[in-house]
């Protein structure tokens, strides 16, 4: 079993559920700047979604059209989009190298972003891969910076002006204690254009930030329910290079407990020190808040901790104390776990270890992986298909140095693009012993019983942290339920010398190409050249496409497949609904990027509907609806199938083509409208009586 106070990450940090750019409204106040962009871009030909920034404006700068601009809520009016040669005479990129320091944060609630680049800003060569340093606004300047994020398992450029939102000549987000160094804003710009605009990045979780700035692994921990020594725990993680930060769940948003501790805020702890004091030694921790003040103000503060009294000049000076409010304080670690509650933990690797770095960080082995109804999505260990799901070698050969018995290692397995493709499935992880012969599990072999497993959670990354004798182990990455769809990027993280690869038994996805494999979308929805078209003749002169064109294009796309005639079905209202999810603009209306996520939902969608039709009379049985909720990813209960049959079926119980498409795009944005709101993911929200018109209103 993984180690004793690991929690899977519904329990983790201050969050909000969107992890891309296709996801999220644009949110930004539109300066007269902004404004004039928008109103020029059809004269340009410059198109709204995705691109470089590859125009130069009337200054022979570069303008990024394409970052989302758009209206941030409760901001005040006023703001302008200045670049930093407007806001001082010499502005730097960075000023005496970057650091951890280099953080203010702004009018905005990304404290997991900031906790993210504080501790990456530790590691200079982990900030070289994000933060290319050989930028400035001197030699060859074009207004123009570049950062690179890990996706998926490889580096993507992230491509941005340096115009910044600014309010009296200030900076409204992110900036630097060094009024003329912009590093850690142009790097928030950036992050925010991956995410989708600056409102993306109101609340979250640290390790999201944390896997997108290194490529690392993480896991959450539940701080008091931690029972080995906690000092070497953050020594052994932090040896092998380990990015942590943490927070306290307990109280309310933007309030602070007795001691000063911030509520649902994101800290980052960059050190663990045995310290010498007259009385010994102790145990401490140091803590970073991004807000760059704040600080602890119980034993060990840094103005009123008469601890200090007891350690010597040397030795602070060793430790770097300094006796200012700068964000940065020590605490004792029995005071660390009763103030903080939880830990998330970032899992580095070789590939990011700099080189002839003292930390020891983990082998990582990546496999991408899919699973393939009725191929290999074998659901849950009581399936009877459990043993199609893909599975995966692990030899495990090289011992702990600090235990001699076990070998320790990580494995978490990432959905890839789930919030893009509308992929919600419930995920876990189960490790076998192998077959003394064989490298794959049989049905057979199965019945014996896993040695450790995970979970079922619909969050992104699963992760499980272990350790186990030498030998030669099966772990098989699985849907809660048969017959799911979706695809997966598996990594295995262990010591040098240990190794995982693919054991899968040849299926007939092993022989055939992805052109060959077939779907039943294939036989009911037009060809991705003839959707294009379609979309080019039923969107306005802007690329644009209202609900009730969609009804139009939808309606035309139905009329030559298997499902001809379910199009009566179609209403101008289920359209609405459609459009509504979708829009990344707020402009009610879809252009073709956010055409393209609707429409792979639909194939998916078209899939399902079609395997559970079983009858083929183009409407869902009442029972036979909830099994397609969950193909989908998406648990109900009585209650809520009940709900289902009262408002969503037609007079015979049955429910047409367009009404599951419209049940699912609907239940789909309201599961996402709760998560948004349920930042500890506790299961139960408080929001406004604003926020739940606007909830339910537009929707």
């Amino acid at each position: 079993m993984s180690k004793s106070g690991r929690l899977p990450s519904e329990s983790s940090l201050p969050r909000l559920d969107s992890d891309d750019a296709d996801s999220q409204c644009s949110d930004d106040l539109m300066g007269s700047q902004s404004r004039l962009w928008l109103m020029n871009m059809g004269a340009l030909g410059i198109p709204l979604d995705g691109g470089e920034v590859d125009t130069v404006g009337h200054d022979g700068l570069c303008v990024d059209y394409h970052f989302p601009v758009g209206r941030l809520e409760m901001m005040e009016a006023g703001v302008r989009w200045m670049r930093p040669k407007e806001l001082c005479s010499s502005p730097k990129f960075i000023v005496d190298g970057a650091s951890r320091l280099d953080i203010c944060q702004g009018k905005l609630s990304d404290c997991w972003v900031l906790s993210a680049i504080a501790s990456l800003a530790n590691h200079p060569e982990l900030l070289k891969k994000v933060v290319p340093l050989n930028q400035s606004f001197q030699d060859g300047y074009k207004g123009r910076f570049s950062f690179r994020f890990w996706q998926y398992g490889q580096w993507e450029e992230v491509r941005i002006d340096d115009l910044l939102p600014t309010s009296s000549n200030k900076l409204i987000y992110l900036s630097s204690p060094e009024k003329n160094e912009f590093w850690s804003s142009l790097l928030e710009k950036a992050y925010a254009k991956l995410k989708g605009g600056y409102r993306a990045l109101e609340l979250g979780h640290p390790h999201e930030a944390m896997v997108d700035m290194t490529g690392g692994v993480t896991e959450v921990f539940s701080l008091p329910l931690v029972s080995k020594d906690l000092p070497e725990l953050l020594r052994s993680l932090l040896a092998k290079g380990a990015l942590i930060n943490c927070a306290n769940s307990k109280g309310e948003l933007g309030k602070k407990n007795e001691m000063g501790i911030m509520y649902r805020h994101a800290y980052s702890l960059t050190a663990v020190e045995k310290v010498k004091t007259t009385d010994g030694f102790k145990d401490l921790v140091r803590i970073l808040n991004p807000w760059g003040h704040t600080e602890w103000e119980g034993p060990w503060s840094d103005y009123d901790g008469i601890e200090w009294t007891k350690v010597s000049a040397e030795e602070q000076k060793r430790l770097g104390r300094v006796r200012q409010r700068d964000g940065e304080f020590w605490m004792s670690v029995s005071d660390f776990q009763l103030h903080f509650d939880a830990m998330e933990v970032c899992h580095l690797t070789e590939a990011q270890s700099a080189p002839g770095s003292d930390v020891s960080p983990w082998k990582c082995v990546m496999h991408h992986g899919a699973w393939m109804p009725n191929i290999t999505a074998g659901g849950h260990p009581e399936s009877n298909f459990f043993w199609q799901n893909p599975q995966f070698l692990l030899v495990l050969s090289e011992v702990d140095r600090n235990s001699q018995k076990g070998c320790s290692f990580v494995v978490a397995v990432m959905q890839k693009y789930q919030r893009r493709r509308g992929i919600n499935l419930a995920v876990g992880l189960h490790i076998y012993p192998a077959h003394p012969q064989n490298n794959f599990l049989s049905a057979e072999d199965l019945r014996k019983g896993f040695l450790c497993w995970t979970h079922y959670s619909t969050w992104p990354e699963v992760v499980l942290r272990t350790s186990l004798p030498p030998g030669r182990y099966i772990i098989i990455p699985s849907t809660s339920e048969p017959n799911q769809q979706g695809e997966f990027l598996l990594r295995v993280l262990t010591e040098p010398g240990s190794d995982a690869t693919p054991a899968h038994k040849p299926t007939p996805l092993d022989v055939l190409s992805k052109r060959e494999r077939s779907f039943p979308h294939q036989a009911a929805l037009p060809s991705d050249a003839a959707i294009r078209k379609l979309f080019q003749r039923h969107s306005n002169q802007e690329g644009l496409c209202k609900p009730v064109r969609l009804q139009r294009l939808l309606t035309e796309a139905l009329q030559d497949g298997v499902l001809a005639g379910s199009e009566r079905y179609l209403s101008l209202e289920h359209c609405k609904s459609l459009v509504v999810l979708m829009d990344s603009q707020g402009k009610a209306k879809l252009n073709w990027s956010d055409f393209q996520l609707l429409w792979d939902k639909i194939r998916k969608w078209t899939d399902i509907f079609l395997v559970h039709d079983t009858n083929k009379t183009h409407h869902l049985e009442y029972k036979e609806v909830e099994p397609a909720l969950k193909a989908a990813g998406i648990m109900v209960n009585d209650l809520v199938m009940q709900l289902v049959g009262l408002r969503y079926t037609e007079s015979d119980l049955t429910i047409s083509y367009p009404g599951f498409l419209f049940l699912l795009m609907k239940m789909e944005s309201m599961i996402h409208k709760f998560q948004v709101h349920d930042v500890m993911g506790l299961g139960t929200i408080t929001i406004s009586y604003t926020q739940w018109l606007h909830m339910t209103l537009y929707n």
